[in-house]
């Protein structure tokens, strides 16, 4: 089996892994009165909450009598779906869904950063494209139409007067997982991918994919906090100390992954198995991680330049009412 196949081959097994983990509702710690769920991708910019779970740092907050679940998302719709129906408590997501979302009347709010990097725009190797000014007319593919990864992407893509047919220009948007991307390159139905770590290293090294605009160039690069930790208004207001402890545990697997890079990698791609079926390189880990920065903080400046972008290229209609959408109360608790 070449290499193509069998990067195809694995893509399957992890979107099938992915949407197995989706319905996935796995419990852990004691049985309780009370249950927080928490809801996470597997990807590496998601590591904060494989982390916690690992150690144990939600049960060590929450206490005992608090039994903690998890579940696991292909992408922001569904997670933004789960927190408005109550299904998850609090979880990891970018800021474009959570934006798309409250402007939309979501009772959601920022709580805390997780990281921030990892996206790269990736160019198949069957498009023939060797620089941006190679992408007028050619299909690119996101998670999700005005997620996070598109925001970005089209945002840089002003500068060089291109922009999405959506917004009457030449550039073709699909969407999909991004496991899938590897076959879509393959089949030649996209040309282009504004994709998350670790899947941008991944296709450049199995898929012989080529980084045309990495992390540190993209629009926000390794400034924007693209994977941040939310909560519904509800649940603030109704359970405060139990959303302080939430925070509070996610720190903790924050300096973790600071302090022990190594462990931290090791937990983080076993539970990406777990979840998907599917090792990775290590090779492909070590890079994928330094494209990443993994912080608590909210850099609220750039979400709301994020927010002008995204109302400018009509994915939001108005700007967010950011003293209500940002609640930083309990970062630093």
């Amino acid at each position: 089996m070449n290499k193509k196949s069998k990067i195809i081959g694995m893509s399957i097994l992890l979107s099938m892994g992915i949407l197995a983990g989706c319905g996935s509702n796995e419990t852990s710690g004691s049985a309780g009165s009370e249950k927080v769920v928490i809801g996470y991708f597997p990807n590496i910019d998601h590591a904060p909450a494989m982390i916690a779970r690992e150690k144990g740092y939600y049960e060590k907050e929450l206490g005992k009598n608090v039994k903690v679940e998890y579940k696991t998302f292909p992408d922001g719709g569904a997670f933004m779906t789960a927190l408005k129906t109550g299904d998850i408590d609090a979880g990891l997501v970018g800021p474009g869904p959570v934006m798309n979302n409250f402007t939309n009347g979501a009772d959601v709010k920022i709580i805390a950063g997780a990281s921030s990097g990892g996206t790269a725009i990736i160019a198949s190797e069957k498009s023939g494209i060797n620089s941006v000014e190679d992408f007028q007319g050619k299909t690119f593919v996101t998670p999700g139409i005005g997620c996070t990864h598109d925001v970005q992407m089209e945002t840089f893509l002003q500068d060089y007067g291109i922009s999405s047919a959506r917004i009457g220009g030449t550039l073709k948007h699909v969407t999909g997982n991004p496991a899938q991307y590897a076959s879509m390159f393959e089949s030649g139905k996209v040309d282009l991918a504004a994709v998350p770590e670790p899947w941008a290293t991944q296709l450049v090294k199995e898929a012989g994919a080529k980084i045309i605009v990495d992390s540190s160039q993209i629009s926000y690069g390794n400034t924007l906090p693209n994977t941040i930790l939310v909560a519904s208004g509800k649940k603030i207001k109704a359970d405060k100390g139990v959303i302080a402890k939430i925070v509070k545990a996610q720190n903790e697997a924050i300096n973790f992954i600071n302090k022990n890079p190594d462990e931290a990698k090791e937990i983080t791609v076993q539970s990406i198995k777990e979840i998907t079926k599917q090792g990775l390189d290590q090779d492909v880990v070590d890079t994928a991680w330094t494209h990443i920065h993994f912080t608590k903080d909210v850099n609220k400046d750039v979400i709301e330049q994020f927010a002008n972008s995204s109302v400018y290229l009509k994915f939001l209609k108005e700007l967010p009412e950011f003293k209500t959408l940002i609640d930083t109360q309990f970062i630093n608790l």
